[in-house]
């Protein structure tokens, strides 16, 4: 008899940053792994997230803490190369709209309580922590989060695949919307519209807003929250801007290239969502949200839309995310999460250490699909 243990084979369905997260920390950890894409990496959210790495606001005490250790696998990465313009730690600055004062101040004192780092600003204090913002654009006051940052999510995609190829993993792109095969109530591989067929010991599904669809022919129900939302890249522009703001009409980060990606929530009415599946929104709305973008930066440059992708924005029904194995079918694991980009590196770490072991990971515990059954 052989004393050579078999490689664990593994299907990964979903080409966004927590698909290639899981894919990579498997291949270092061993496993044989094939990725399969609908389309092409990056394509749907992780191509358009603001990515902004923090735990700032309230929250579960466990997603918490999950999000504090995701943040710390972005320092250790960033410790190695701080050169890298896709991955920096500017920090974060957020201000709510007049008349919140005490909205903004019981969000500081419930940081400080966790132990979040919050400084509480006036808007005269904000040039002394952060360049680039206009302090006439702040009503009230304002809450700067000096330990958080940010990532350009395709860079990220990037950067894990070259190591995925130096592994020797399998990529297939644009392989449609696979589905996973059940064999005597197991998972044992992944089927692609065209009739190909990938056996596999363990799949995992991380499609992002399509996860809950991909499982409920399994008869594993995943309730679905997640709204249609839209990333704008701005043409580059000359900005001193560190920080992540997110403020009541326009987040905005700083993005490679001297540019700037903008997001919010406002103008989802203006949005249309076509049978094909495609959606559409007026240059008009675009335009406006980088008007007021502009307004919040110091100098108010002129900030042009080079390009926009929307979509639906992967958020579970309840808010907290959804990772680890279906007790309905063993050997099928899921990754669906709002925060995809904070928890991108950590939880495929875990969820790597998951599949290779059997052993279930603590910090996971609160976030299993098993909570809707």
């Amino acid at each position: 008899m052989s004393s050579i243990a078999s490689t664990k084979r593994v299907a990964v369905i979903g080409g966004g940053i927590l698909g290639v997260s899981t894919a990579v920390h498997l291949l270092r950890e061993g496993a044989s792994v094939i990725l399969l894409t609908e389309r092409g990496l990056a394509s749907e959210a992780t191509g358009r997230s603001l990515s902004w790495l923090n735990s700032a606001g309230e929250r579960s005490t466990a997603y918490h803490q999950l999000r504090i250790a995701g943040i710390d696998r972005y320092r250790t990465l960033f410790a190695t190369d701080p050169s890298r313009e896709w991955l920096q730690f500017g920090g974060g600055i957020m201000w709510n709209a007049a008349g919140e004062r005490a909205v903004t101040e019981a969000r500081h004192a419930y940081e400080q309580s966790v132990g979040y780092d919050s400084k509480l600003l006036s808007p005269e204090d904000i040039a002394a922590v952060t360049p680039g913002i206009d302090a006439g654009s702040v009503p009230e006051n304002a809450i700067f989060n000096p330990g958080e940052g940010w990532v350009s999510l395709p860079d990220l995609v990037d950067f894990l695949m070259e190591e995925f190829h130096s592994r020797g993993g399998e990529l297939v792109l644009n392989a449609g919307k696979a589905s996973v095969i059940i064999t005597d109530g197991r998972a044992t591989g992944v089927e692609t519209p065209a009739g190909g067929i990938y056996e596999a010991d363990t799949v995992l599904v991380a499609c992002g807003a399509a996860t809950p669809a991909v499982v409920a022919p399994l008869g594993v129900t995943i309730p679905n929250g997640s709204p249609v939302s839209m990333l704008v890249l701005t043409k580059p522009v000359d900005h001193p801007v560190k920080a992540v703001l997110n403020t009541p009409r326009a987040a905005v980060r700083p993005n490679p290239g001297n540019t700037l990606a903008l997001d919010h929530d406002w103008y989802e009415e203006h949005i249309t969502e076509h049978a094909d599946g495609s959606f559409s929104i007026p240059e008009d709305i675009v335009q406006e949200l980088a008007d007021e973008a502009s307004k919040l930066l110091a100098d108010t440059p002129e900030l042009k839309p080079a390009s926009w992708k929307i979509g639906y924005k992967p958020i579970p029904g309840d808010g907290e995310p959804v990772i680890g194995e279906l007790g309905q079918v063993p050997g099928c694991y899921v990754a669906f999460t709002h925060s995809g980009a904070t928890l991108g590196l950590i939880a495929g770490e875990l969820l790597a250490g998951e599949i290779m072991t059997g052993n279930k990971h603590p910090m996971l515990a609160t976030f299993r699909p098993g909570r809707f059954s």
